[in-house]
């Protein structure tokens, strides 16, 4: 089953390269010129999509600072859920001028929703995608809203459970969506490699005939790359200018030198992945000389046999091939051979 599509102007799918998402999330440290700059780096650093999220701190929680309302986190701890929120918000009047600069520069642009006031704000400002959340991949009412719009849907799959998944695709494709992409997500900050579970990749795309990708929390670039050999063909990495800088996410975001990298090699692996192939490529022709093959080492007279001493498996491949070594000894050659003559069975009369 063909499960390629294209968001606007990229083709996504096993047939391209990687689609690579930088994540602003809330990396832009409440400036829009940082936020600015961000987008340019990400541009630069060869992202093909600037993502963002789109919520207030109202639309995700309550203003309230007790119990399970305060976060219990290494990195976000000793707060409310509402006070890192406000930290971390994209507010709404920034995201026209961010989409129009990543458009500028040549990447799409597109955000997650966290309720459907958020739908139709990013309706009006016609994005070509949408990301549903981790955390609200079990909200069939938003993800119904979303696949509502017609429009290419990238889930991230964290922490849900297989049937949870079933329900929330399910609802998707009832709803109107064609165009989906499972991402493979662990939803702890940052993620270690032995928590990615990787091999799950061909199994989601098995299971649910549509495209598969990584939404990627881990430090460095190796889970990123193994994901494009199992398949993946969406990978989210988190983005910022220097983690030094700080941010909610800098911690397991990706710096733009990083970034660039992985655009490289996850472009690499792609095309190292190739097809189902045996014998020698056309770039492999000309290596064929180098081959082993038998060859005559000393002079010999007409009517001499061939033995150990006189024939031996060398490079080059110009002569027969190893394998008729046994059959050819004690055979007599027909005329005289000079040492570094190819083996061929016209010696032999």
């Amino acid at each position: 089953m063909n499960t390629e599509f294209r968001i606007a102007d990229r083709g996504i799918g096993r047939g391209h390269p990687p689609f690579l998402i930088a994540e602003m999330s809330g990396n832009h440290n409440q400036s829009l010129e940082r936020a600015l700059d961000i987008v340019a780096a990400a541009a630069r650093a060869g992202a093909h999509a600037l993502k963002i999220q789109t919520y207030t701190p109202d639309t995700m929680t309550l203003d309230l600072d007790v119990g399970e309302f305060r976060v219990e986190h290494p990195l976000w701890g000793g707060q409310s859920l509402y006070r890192l929120y406000q930290q971390a918000y994209t507010p709404w009047e920034w995201h026209r001028p961010l989409f129009e600069r990543a458009r500028e520069l040549g990447m799409l642009a597109f955000s997650t929703p966290f309720d459907e006031t958020a739908v139709d704000f990013l309706e009006q400002l016609d994005v070509p995608a949408y990301k549903i959340a981790s955390f609200e991949n079990a909200d069939l009412p938003l993800i119904r809203k979303v696949a509502a719009t017609g429009k290419p849907m990238i889930i991230s799959t964290g922490m849900a459970t297989l049937a949870e998944l079933d329900e929330s695709v399910r609802a998707a494709r009832a709803a109107g969506c064609r165009d989906l992409v499972l991402l493979k997500c662990t939803s702890t900050y940052p993620a270690t490699p032995e928590n990615s579970n990787l091999r799950t990749l061909p199994h989601l795309r098995e299971l649910f005939a549509c495209e598969v990708g990584l939404s990627d929390h881990t430090m460095g670039l190796g889970a990123a790359l193994t994901s494009v050999a199992l398949g993946a063909t969406v990978i989210e990495k988190h983005f910022t200018l220097r983690r030094a800088d700080g941010g909610v996410d800098a911690t397991f975001s990706l710096e733009p030198e990083e970034f660039a990298q992985l655009r490289l090699e996850s472009e690499r692996a792609w095309a190292a992945l190739g097809q189902v192939r045996y014998g020698p490529s056309a770039a492999e022709k000309e290596s064929l000389v180098f081959r082993r093959s038998l060859y005559v080492v000393a002079d010999l007279r007409a009517g001499e046999a061939l033995s150990p001493a006189n024939l031996r498996a060398i490079r080059p491949g110009l002569g027969l091939a190893p394998g008729f070594y046994t059959t050819l000894l004690g055979k007599r050659v027909s005329r005289d051979v000079k040492r570094g003559t190819p083996m061929s069975w016209d010696l032999l009369g």
